[in-house]
């Protein structure tokens, strides 16, 4: 989930700005902002496993992620191990200790664990809570992308008196963030499917489940949206009538480019976006600040991503565009409904880029702040809320009168 990999960026910097140069410090940091990482580093130490009062708890270092209230994920053993761990039951600052509920180890053995990766995610697979998932393959380029299709419930056979549900022929897209898998929109399939809504959650290039793009790069969104329209279309093609896309952190950019560029973009009927990107100019300045960098390699490093000149240090085939991902900059151009659920406390995207774009276009994005959350874990902290306003939102969207739908709607009856 995090771009954990930026911090290395940071430990060297004193020693390049001394001994080498500050193009050489900016194009290190923006090759590591493209460059998937394809191991990410489990750098959180298990102190230890014990039983405690009703089940299993672990203890571990005190971090600013790890005393965070909520529902988390403990990835150990170089991936091949998943735990789910739960409440807070004891919190010593003194010893800098904190320990949790285990909910349930999915795989691996816990209990041998020495080092893990906290992430946001909770469950590994949508079949984990009961669902009836069917792995499907999406059309992309260089191949096919895996996904998982879990339908609506259906309803109750023979009671032609039940009401229409408000996304019945509706699909849910889930498109995951920068270093996440599609487990990342597990999440929010119950959302989905108390709406009547299908989801697809995808995979896309280089998030190591997709076919990789031919400069193994991200795009931050202004390439990988392509994989998103063959979502969409995949989806048109098997009965769905129009579509909401979900995405978190990078993801978010995804979806607003496939909003804005695809010739499939009519059919986006509502966006819904966690701690999304907003803004890359705003967040690639904001993470030169955090790992310490000095503004004129954060500066440079930008231009290198978005300049042909700076294929030597990005590695990039065409350079990326951060001014058309800039949202705030191009407020007038957004056409869809956007939901975007965003905590304050996001210490990675950081929120005001959020609540300045629903301040600019008030009629077509709402804002919903959540407190404690670190990025993309709004749901983790208080999946109620999540829901709920996610629920309700989407409830008015979709049972809105829009321009066309009627139309549509006519003719495929």
């Amino acid at each position: 989930m995090r771009w954990s990999s930026l911090a290395a960026v940071g430990g060297v910097v004193a020693g390049s700005v001394a001994a080498g140069t500050v193009s050489g410090l900016a194009g290190l940091f923006a090759r590591t902002v493209v460059t998937p990482v394809k191991t990410p580093a489990e750098d959180l130490e298990v102190l230890a496993v014990v039983q405690g009062a009703s089940g299993l708890e672990i203890i571990l270092p005190v971090t600013e992620e790890t005393t965070v209230p909520g529902t988390y994920s403990l990835v150990f053993d170089a991936g091949a191990g998943i735990a789910r761990i739960g409440a807070v039951t004891s919190f010593d600052p003194r010893d800098g200790t904190v320990q949790r509920e285990v909910e349930e180890v999915y795989s691996g053995d816990l209990h041998r664990a020495v080092r893990g990766r906290w992430t946001g995610f909770v469950y590994p697979e949508p079949r984990t809570l009961g669902y009836e998932t069917e792995d499907v393959r999406i059309p992309v380029e260089n191949g096919t992308a895996p996904a998982w299709l879990v339908r609506p419930e259906p309803s109750p056979a023979g009671d032609d008196a039940a009401p229409r549900l408000a996304g019945e022929g509706v699909w849910a897209i889930m498109v995951h963030g920068r270093g996440s898998k599609r487990a990342e929109g597990i999440r929010a399939i119950g959302t989905a499917r108390a709406l009547g809504m299908t989801s697809l959650l995808i995979s896309y290039r280089n998030d190591g489940e997709a076919p990789a793009a031919g400069d193994g790069r991200y795009g931050l969104g202004s390439t990988e949206w392509k994989d998103v329209e063959a979502a969409v279309a995949y989806a048109l093609e098997r009965g769905a009538r129009e579509v909401v896309l979900f995405g978190w952190s990078m993801g978010g950019a995804v979806c607003l480019q496939m909003a804005d560029r695809s010739e499939l973009s009519s059919m986006v009927a509502a966006m819904v976006l966690d701690g999304p990107v907003i803004n890359w100019i705003d967040v690639l300045a904001h993470q030169a600040r955090l790992n310490r960098l000095p503004d004129a390699v954060g500066r440079l490093g930008q231009w290198l991503m978005s300049n042909k000149a700076g294929r030597w240090a990005t590695g990039l085939a065409a350079p990326v565009d951060l001014k058309a991902m800039d949202w705030l900059s191009r407020a007038d151009h957004l056409r869809v409904p956007t939901l975007i659920l965003h905590s304050e406390d996001d210490d990675f995207v950081p929120v005001g880029p959020s609540m300045e774009l629903a301040a600019k276009v008030p009629q077509l994005v709402t804002f919903v702040r959540f407190h404690l959350a670190r990025h993309t874990r709004e749901w983790n902290v208080d999946p109620e809320k999540w829901d709920h306003a996610a629920r309700l939102w989407l409830h008015a969207v979709l049972t809105s009168p829009r321009p066309g739908l009627a139309q549509l709607t006519a003719s495929s009856t």
